[in-house]
């Protein structure tokens, strides 16, 4: 009989077993979604905040939006009347591939009513060196 080394059975301990009724693994993505830019884009964004919020609430209660939020300019800091001058989104969000996170930003009003720049829309895997809530 052959001995397995502890390194190996631990391992082969630690690792998921695949079975048909296994959830399929979630991978981390990065998504960087930046506002269009024509003097609209930020009056489109106010008008439909309200429902990206809602579905943005259902996302983060299904453990599929780990973090997000607005990406500000670096004015932002610096004005006195502390106006936040939004110029994106950033999101880490769990899935099993980046079509199903491609698929989601396309599904979200932000995307379909033109706020986010669909040719500047950045996702990428992300391996988190800090924990994520």
């Amino acid at each position: 009989m052959q001995r397995i080394s502890r390194r190996i059975w631990r391992n082969l301990h630690l690792r998921p077993m695949s079975t048909s009724t296994s959830s399929p693994a979630l991978h981390r993505f990065f998504v960087h979604a930046p506002d269009k830019t024509d003097p609209d884009a930020f009056a489109r964004r106010l008008s439909v905040r309200a429902t990206h919020l809602e579905a943005a609430k259902k996302a983060i209660a299904d453990g599929i939006i780990r973090v997000g939020g607005a990406l500000l300019t670096p004015e932002s800091l610096l004005s006195d009347d502390k106006k936040m001058f939004q110029i994106g989104s950033m999101l880490i969000v769990e899935a099993e591939n980046i079509e199903a996170v491609k698929t989601m930003i396309e599904g979200d009003i932000y995307y379909t009513a033109g706020v986010w720049d669909p040719e500047r829309i950045v996702i990428l895997p992300f391996a988190a060196a800090t924990p994520i809530p």
